[in-house]
């Protein structure tokens, strides 16, 4: 990846788009919302695709992150709490329980951050 300043922060040429990053919220993403974004994207992603294999049928999967940022340590992420609400029939609670443990495990931003930001996951399944 190549990234060209610009006046207000950062631009990458992706294949899809271009992106640009800025701590101006209002001229491109601040990098704190990468960072959630792609532990969060990465769990949704990995989940999916445990659900699938586990042959755990569902209709939809929504999440939520909060965030907890230490302004006295330059607003550094020290907690990510993400919350998935699955949505489906006779979704088993021990299965659901296996695929989130499997999701924390192959998720590569989750094991990248892991040792530096506490990661709390939670679900809830509605039929």
């Amino acid at each position: 990846m190549e990234f060209t300043m610009q006046d207000h922060g950062y631009e990458v040429e992706l294949d899809f788009r271009n992106l640009m990053i800025s701590s101006d919220e209002t001229k491109g993403v601040r990098p704190y919302v990468l960072l959630v974004s792609s532990v969060a994207g990465c769990s949704g992603l990995v989940l999916r695709k445990m659900l699938n294999k586990m042959r755990i049928s569902f209709d939809d999967i929504a999440m939520s992150a909060d965030v907890k940022r230490n302004p006295e340590e330059a607003d550094r992420v020290e907690e990510i709490k993400l919350h998935f609400v699955i949505t489906g029939k006779e979704i088993s609670e021990k299965k659901m329980k296996r695929a989130m443990e499997l999701t924390h495990k192959n998720c590569s931003m989750i094991q990248s951050v892991k040792d530096s930001i506490r990661i709390v996951e939670t679900y809830e399944i509605q039929p």
